[in-house]
């Protein structure tokens, strides 16, 4: 693994002199990646495909600053994030109730009642039913299921507040079980 970080970091320094041939070795190492989170955001495969795109060529311009205090494919994913977001700003706005408005309702993990048996669902169905759900919903549930983000990254990617993004997270879980339940 550290001789693949060391091969790594010497086609970031390559990509930082312009060396073409190392940024695209660099994108076929990510590509894939990064046009699935977009993706999971957006919906569109074009319109993952342009976002990838978009990213990689704002993450070879900015390289000099990208600290290294993380990994270059989390940065990477990062930038790919927040322009699945701006892309999709630009189609829907965001449906957030203030936290003074709403009550947290934090969803308790449930035993498994005779009705549903979670080890019969299929990835394919999850994805399919998060995808319907509302779009801030389906952001929230895909950064914290999918992307592995806590609530403080949530709050920050989405630009909500921590207690939104723990309520928006809990009401999409609630939502998603709805729905693979049939209610």
């Amino acid at each position: 693994m550290k001789a693949e970080n060391q091969h790594n970091n010497q086609l970031l320094e390559q990509c930082k002199k312009g060396d073409k041939a190392a940024q695209f070795k660099v994108y076929k190492l990510y590509y894939k990646a990064m046009y699935n989170t977009a993706y999971r955001i957006v919906n569109d495969s074009m319109e993952a495909e342009d976002i990838m795109q978009e990213s990689f060529l704002a993450a070879f311009t900015k390289l000099e600053s990208w600290s290294g205090t993380v990994t270059f494919g989390a940065w990477l994913k990062r930038i790919v994030i927040n322009n699945s977001l701006t892309a999709l700003k630009k189609n829907v706005k965001y449906n957030t109730v203030p936290l003074e408005v709403s009550t947290i309702n934090e969803v308790q993990d449930e035993d498994i009642d005779g009705n549903t048996n979670y080890k019969m669902l299929k990835a394919a169905d999850i994805l399919n039913n998060i995808n319907k759900l509302k779009p801030n919903y389906k952001i929230a549930l895909t950064l914290n299921l999918v992307e592995g983000y806590d609530y403080e990254e949530i709050s920050e990617i989405m630009n909500i507040s921590y207690e939104n993004s723990r309520t928006t997270v809990s009401r999409a879980k609630q939502k998603l079980k709805a729905l693979i339940h049939g209610r």
